[in-house]
């Protein structure tokens, strides 16, 4: 059914602008569509596999023949009686919804199948261990049985990396018998940690004493151990800086310094680069800033520093950095840690950082018993100091080593697999290795076209609930993102459904980050010219102190006018802000004449708001710009016509944000997170967000590629890589056509997939 009856108009999907699909959409949702015979609700189906129609909710065949004239014919010819219904005569259409143009839904595109798979071909015979709950293959066997000597064990995503760990440290304790306090186990989270100790007490001949003895943890947990061991009084856990708000409140103090106003200062941002210098082993006297924004933190680093020792202060980064310097300027000390942990067993080697890795090397220099497990393909924490080449270069760094490949992917089917090799193949700097699957399944991986970020948001939930209708859970499905900002509209779209999910939220929301907070003070203002917090955030974007507020509230009472008005009468401010402030506070009465996208355009080009992006909108973050986030503001903006509409649904989904991080979650719920967030996991479907240039692969990446630097590059193809192998039967991929209101181009990853390796 292509036609609906809406705002006294005959609508036809054949006729429509498509960039106004969404909002009838929505206005299906709200009952605001009906047939154009009968009179009943419709509703617009928007999924992926077809192109949209209308949903009929009852038998229709009295309404058949019409609905059939009326696809048939012009919906602008004059409609008459037809049995006994009265249809509506000749109307003009809405022309902002039903205008027929380049963008018409005749710009649907049918899902495209990846067809560039090879013949499947079935995995090698299994070895069975002696233990008979683990089957293991050939190179699995042969990296558990290989225990002397440096070994890099090459684990392809799903190769049963965990399955290996474990049975090999248990053939240490039982067949080689080597005691299990000369065992040193590093993992990367905690959770690891406890899931190898659990799998290792099902083992036979393992008791409760190995496993005690048995070091296993992250790197902090065993490190700061050693540090309190030696040095107890310095690393005591009362001084351990554990919230980001204490080390914020640090450099924050340090600021005042600087005269930075503490509501326009990414100190977050701050923060990650301090980490990030510590991690690589960079003390305040050897950074060298390339930007004015580093000069600004690498200031505010020294008075870090400065302040963590005058208070006997610690953090999680000094918990390595001291390790290092403990065992670097104590070599007794470092002899004898090389005599007890004689045998070190490493995990994700590929996220390790510059600290880290020197520790490791230091411990293993004697007995060159290090068995390193990793994957370059899966290095993405470039941000965190982690480097691919540890894994590259490991032959160099251990002579001797030898090198062993856990090549079988038993997670992902082979369509899957195929295509992750044909995307992670174009990088130059990886070791050579293919991943076979161990299963083959007729489904293939699917590229789908949306219009937009909103278009591709509903095709996705409705595609989940007819999964979910077939016999699907909702833990079975996974959404995976690039940057957090690029989750709102799927977010929103399930929050107005009914089905259960949970988000991986890093930072803050979208609604509530600095632009967009800017932004929307502006309409806020237009509303309520008393709205204090606007009024903050109004301030900031006209670059005048935050203290200014008790001057407006001193002039508001004084003048008998609002706190917006009174801004026109400040004096402790510069002549240039004087007069711009007085030419924009009318515009505000203006605002309530436009759409909310119009208005926000209005804030944008004829209010000021682009001066504050120009300074303010990409300040220590090549991720997410500000002039982005305000792209994504009106791409937001679009489904709402009315300020005030806009408003409320901000308000709302600010409210189920709060709502969702005060609950874990039901855990058989959909998933939504980064690609970051992701690795590790697995999802029986997943769906991956924006695959095109600019989001996957960032901008950022593009940018440095252009300059000559091929690394973030190759990253973000690695990023690409860990994404798509998190499904293990159906992978979807969307390609919108625009992104942030511009069109778009299908990402280099979609061509690489789509291109047979040779």
């Amino acid at each position: 059914m292509q036609v609906a009856f809406y705002q006294d108009s005959i609508i036809n999907l054949t006729k429509i602008n498509r960039s106004q699909l969404q909002k009838l959409y929505l206005s299906s949702q709200r009952g605001e569509l009906t047939c154009p015979c009968c009179r009943q609700n419709v509703k617009l189906s928007v999924s992926i596999h077809k192109q949209p129609y209308f949903i009929h909710p009852a038998q229709m065949f009295q309404c058949l023949d019409t609905i059939a004239a009326l696809e048939k014919n012009s919906v602008e010819e004059s409609l008459k009686s037809v049995g006994s219904f009265t249809l509506p005569s000749k109307r003009e259409i809405n022309s902002n919804v039903a205008t027929a143009t380049k963008a018409s839904i005749d710009s649907w595109q049918d899902p495209y199948v990846v067809r560039s798979i090879p013949p499947f071909q079935s995995r090698p015979p299994q070895n069975e261990k002696s233990h008979p709950d683990y089957l293991l293959d050939q190179n699995q066997l042969e990296a558990v049985s290989t225990t002397e000597g440096p070994l890099l064990v090459l684990a392809g995503a799903g190769s049963g990396k965990t399955r290996v760990l474990t049975t090999r440290t248990a053939y240490m304790l039982t067949e080689k018998e080597i005691p299990s306090n000369r065992l040193l186990l590093v993992t990367f989270t905690t959770k690891a940690a406890k899931e190898m100790k659990s799998r290792m007490a099902a083992f036979k001949g393992i008791n409760k004493s190995d496993l005690a003895s048995l070091v296993v943890g992250t790197f902090h947990s065993i490190f700061y151990k050693m540090l309190m061991h030696h040095q107890g009084p310095q690393w005591q856990p009362s001084k351990l800086l554990k919230w980001d708000w204490q080390r914020e409140q640090i450099i924050k103090e340090a600021s005042k310094e600087l005269g930075i106003d503490e509501k326009e200062f990414p100190f977050d941002q701050a923060l990650s680069q301090i980490s990030f210098w510590k991690n690589s082993i960079i003390l305040p006297t050897h950074v060298k800033p390339e930007t004015d924004w580093e000069e600004k933190v690498k200031f505010l680093y020294e008075r870090y520093e400065d302040t963590k020792r005058k208070n006997v202060h610690f953090d999680f980064d000094d918990m390595l950095l001291g390790c290092f310097q403990l065992l670097t300027e104590n070599e007794t000390l470092l002899r004898k840690y090389q005599e007890r942990f004689s045998y070190i067993l490493v995990d994700e080697f590929q996220d390790i950082n510059k600290v880290q890795y020197e520790i490791i090397a230091l411990l293993s220099k004697q007995s060159k018993n290090l068995c390193a497990v990793g994957d370059d393909d899966q290095s993405i924490y470039s941000f965190r100091g982690s480097d691919p080449s540890y894994i590259l270069n490991f032959e160099n760094d251990f002579p001797g080593a030898k090198v062993i490949t856990l090549n079988c992917n038993y997670r992902s089917h082979h369509s899957i697999v195929s295509s992750a090799g044909n995307v992670i193949f174009q990088n130059k700097k990886r070791r050579d290795k293919t991943i076979f699957a161990a299963r083959d399944s007729e489904n293939r991986p699917i590229q789908f076209f949306p219009y937009d970020e909103e278009e591709e948001a509903t095709m996705i939930v409705t595609d989940i609930k007819e999964k979910i209708e077939n016999g699907a859970k909702p833990g079975d499905f996974c959404i995976l993102y690039r940057t957090n900002s690029s989750s709102r509209a799927i977010f929103e779209r399930l929050v107005a459904s009914s089905l259960p999910f949970h988000i991986e939220q890093e930072g803050d929301s979208f609604y509530v980050r600095r632009t967009v907070r800017k932004a929307l003070a502006y309409l806020k203002l237009s509303y309520n010219p008393d709205d204090q917090e606007a009024i903050k955030e109004l301030l900031g974007a006209m670059f005048i102190k935050q203290s200014s507020l008790r001057d407006l509230k001193a002039l508001s009472i004084l003048n008998d006018c609002s706190l917006l008005e009174a801004m026109t009468k400040l004096t402790d401010i510069q002549p240039f802000q004087q007069k711009k402030l007085k030419k924009m506070i009318p515009l505000f009465k203006q605002l309530h004449k436009f759409t909310t996208v119009e208005a926000l355009e209005w804030v944008e080009k004829e209010m000021g708001l682009s001066d504050y992006i120009k300074k303010h909108g990409n300040e220590g973050n090549v991720i997410d710009k500000g002039s982005d986030d305000l792209r994504d503001l009106k791409v937001a903006a679009n489904s709402h016509d009315r300020i005030s509409d806009f408003l409320s649904h901000v308000d709302h989904m600010i409210a189920k944000t709060k709502e969702l991080k005060d609950h874990s979650g039901n855990k058989n719920s959909i998933q939504l997170m980064t690609i970051h967030r992701a690795k590790g996991l697995e999802y029986k479907t997943v769906y991956v967000l924006s695959v095109v240039e600019g989001a996957l692969p960032h901008d950022y990446a593009l940018e440095a590629f252009r300059e000559g630097n091929m690394a973030p590059i190759e990253e973000e193809r690695r990023l690409m890589y860990v994404a798509v192998t998190r499904a293990m039967d159906g992978l979807y991929l969307s390609v919108p056509q625009k992104r942030r209101g511009k069109k778009t181009h299908s990402s280099r990853f979609i061509r690489d997939m789509n291109t047979i390796k040779l």
